[in-house]
């Protein structure tokens, strides 16, 4: 019997893959293997427009003598559409290692962001009709009376003191949050989603879009890499103060929201407020 969470017949199908089904380590573990491809869930039409921007930008980078990020290949369905009933599909990358030091991390956003910031100059309109959980967070991040509001919905105990004490750090000056640096688009998930090639080049994967501060998506990278990857919580130290504080309680704000549930006390422990 097949297991619930894996491509259907037709969609398998439909982006002509072949070999054995395998389940993906890595991210929410919803991605699966089958032949060069992975395929993973959560893909909506509203999302289309990213496709062919990573593809342009994922050859560009693999021409580079020498290469120094690369970013998963798009593949698309045999009738030439980027979705199928949810599920896309990236090219699979064999040879490759799960990328923990935050260091590294930190490299990989710097480069990353300067190639969009260049590939995509201006602000693409499909980001405004993004859906979910993810989304929402980010709404929510960037607008603390709709965070306070949606905090008050939020069943976790202490939850929506937390988020009370995020926003009333955010400096009035900020809250235009345009002091944050110039907005892009970023990879605003990008702890998890770095691996690294056989010769140990980062090979970017799982592209969640947002067109915000890369000091932005850089905090939530060292945020998630502390919550997740082991990382030594002394590293949040350098974003304790000035610019950084305002987008790492930003940050905190996203992962607290799209966390479902949120583990209030691991958030509260590290003393980010």
């Amino acid at each position: 019997m097949p297991h619930p969470t894996q491509p259907p017949d037709h969609v398998l199908d439909l982006f002509a893959a072949e070999g054995v089904l395998e389940p993906l380590a890595g991210g929410q573990g919803t991605s699966w293997r089958a032949g060069d491809l992975v395929l993973k869930p959560g893909h909506d039409e509203s999302g289309a427009w990213l496709a062919p921007i990573q593809a342009r930008l994922a050859v560009r980078l693999d021409e580079e003598v020498p290469r120094s990020v690369r970013l998963a290949l798009p593949v698309p369905a045999r009738d030439g559409s980027l979705g199928v009933d949810g599920w896309a599909a990236t090219r699979f990358e064999g040879g490759t290692t799960p990328c923990r030091d935050l260091a590294t991390l930190r490299a990989t956003a710097h480069l990353l962001h300067a190639r969009l910031a260049s590939a995509v100059p201006e602000r693409p309109a499909g980001l405004d009709d993004r859906t979910g959980q993810w989304a929402d967070a980010e709404r929510a991040a960037y607008d603390p009376e709709l965070a306070l509001r949606a905090a008050a919905d939020r069943p976790e105990p202490g939850l929506a003191d937390l988020v009370g004490e995020l926003v009333a750090g955010l400096d009035a000056g900020t809250l235009d949050h345009g002091d944050l640096g110039r907005e892009q688009l970023v990879h605003a998930d990008l702890s998890g989603n770095v691996l690294l090639d056989a010769t140990g080049v980062p090979f970017v994967i799982d592209f969640s879009p947002s067109w915000r501060s890369p000091l932005w998506a850089e905090a939530i990278c060292v945020l998630d890499a502390v919550l997740w990857l082991g990382a030594d919580d002394g590293v949040l130290d350098e974003w304790r103060t000035g610019t950084q504080r305002q987008a790492m309680l930003r940050a905190a704000l996203f992962r607290v929201f799209s966390d479902i549930p949120c583990d209030v006390g691991r958030y509260a422990a590290l003393g980010i407020t």
